[in-house]
């Protein structure tokens, strides 16, 4: 490549959604570790990247879309905000362009990248779910980018044979694992010890409240007639804040729920008892915490029939459940998603104390299956990303 060392390193992230933008940020100062002063960044990202100093062209909210449906309509303009970041990635003359999860999008901007710019250096950071769909993927990953660095280590064989070289740098979650202050939680909010605490995760995206906000709100509001005492507690992403507190003030199901800041995750997973949530890294985010939970999720029905009939590989859609290949944790999908089924799951946890405590061993034993060997995701994918470069310095 002839790259003079006194040169400085282009970095350019690009993040599609609320869990990516977390992640670009987190490789941060791993980074300027590896690459040392002599770094530059930018990107297209959220509030997490924001708040390292990297602002955003394109707003975020702009890029999330939920289901196939919704993609296709969507297509156009998320094509051209993929060509405006590749743009953006190539005034920047950017050496080395980092993916982060986000399929479409980020396909699409490496794509007019590679035509724009072919010597940057492509890295998809978390790679697409080819255990749970499409496995013809890691072939069209292998043709786009120039290394994946993936957060599972059942990704890797499917990679097999595309050339395409992998590094599994393990789960960002687990390698995470903030723990929170339960107590200053109780005080707060006057929780006493004896009272159960239930956690209700409406998703990170504005179509996942939309959809998920009858069924879990009615199931919510069922259980507390029979557990009158039971405290409702609802950290609410970012993305979906502003939203769900308009909806509270129409909503009384919603006003008996406690709103937290998402910056008080940590503190709610420290002294909830069982959890209501959207499908999602959230539920990997419980199962470390040892919350015992119940999964629900929806997305367009045309989406889910094209999902179901020509795509969808896998039993389960919970992390947890696919790492321990059985159903640990109840899972209520599209039509099943509904308050009856919901709130008496719920009640079997609530109710049953061998129920409840088979699940949180389970949730135990899929975490070991899923970590990291105690090595900070972060760091081994800024690892990783650093010997590539060496690698074609």
């Amino acid at each position: 490549m002839g790259v003079n060392p006194k040169d400085p390193v282009r970095i350019f992230l690009v993040a599609g959604e609320a869990s990516g933008d977390v992640l670009a940020a987190e490789l941060i100062e791993p980074l300027r570790d590896r690459f040392g002063p002599n770094v530059v960044f930018a990107g297209v990202g959220g509030p997490a990247l924001a708040a390292r100093g990297i602002d955003s062209l394109i707003a975020m909210e702009q890029l999330t879309v939920l289901g196939y449906l919704e993609g296709l309509m969507a297509w156009r303009r998320i094509h051209k905000l993929a060509g405006q970041t590749a743009q953006l990635a190539d005034a920047f003359s950017a050496d080395i362009v980092i993916l982060v999860d986000s399929w479409g999008f980020t396909m699409r901007v490496a794509k007019v990248l590679r035509a724009l710019r072919p010597q940057v250096k492509l890295v998809k950071y978390v790679g697409p779910q080819v255990w749970a769909s499409r496995p013809g993927r890691a072939k069209t990953l292998a043709k786009t980018v120039d290394h994946l660095l993936t957060i599972h280590a059942f990704d890797e064989p499917y990679y097999e044979g595309t050339g395409l070289p992998v590094t599994c740098v393990g789960n960002p979650v687990i390698s995470r694992n903030k723990k929170g202050d339960g107590k200053f939680l109780r005080t707060a909010y006057n929780i006493t010890q004896e009272k159960k605490v239930l956690l209700v995760l409406f998703g990170s995206r504005r179509a996942e409240f939309e959809r998920l906000h009858e069924p879990f709100s009615q199931a919510v509001q069922r259980l507390k007639d029979t557990h009158p005492d039971l405290v409702v507690l609802c950290p609410l992403s970012h993305a979906i804040a502003v939203q769900v507190r308009a909806a509270a003030t129409d909503d009384p199901r919603l006003q008996e729920m406690i709103f937290l800041d998402e910056a008080q995750n940590a503190d709610a997973f420290a002294v909830a008892d069982l959890a209501l949530a959207c499908s999602g890294t959230v539920t990997t985010e419980l199962a470390l915490a040892g919350i015992p939970m119940v999964v629900g999720y929806k997305i367009g029905g045309l989406s889910w029939f094209v999902l179901k009939t020509f795509f969808l590989k896998t039993r389960f859609a919970s992390l947890v459940n696919v790492a321990s290949d059985a159903m640990i944790v109840p899972e209520f999908l599209q039509a099943d998603c509904e308050a009856g089924a919901l709130s008496a799951a719920l009640g079997y946890l609530l109710d049953d104390e061998a129920r409840y405590d088979t699940q949180k061993k389970a949730l135990a034993d899929a975490i070991t299956k899923m970590g990291s060997q105690g090595r900070s995701t972060a760091h081994s994918a800024a690892e990783a990303i650093h010997t590539l470069w060496q690698e074609n310095a």
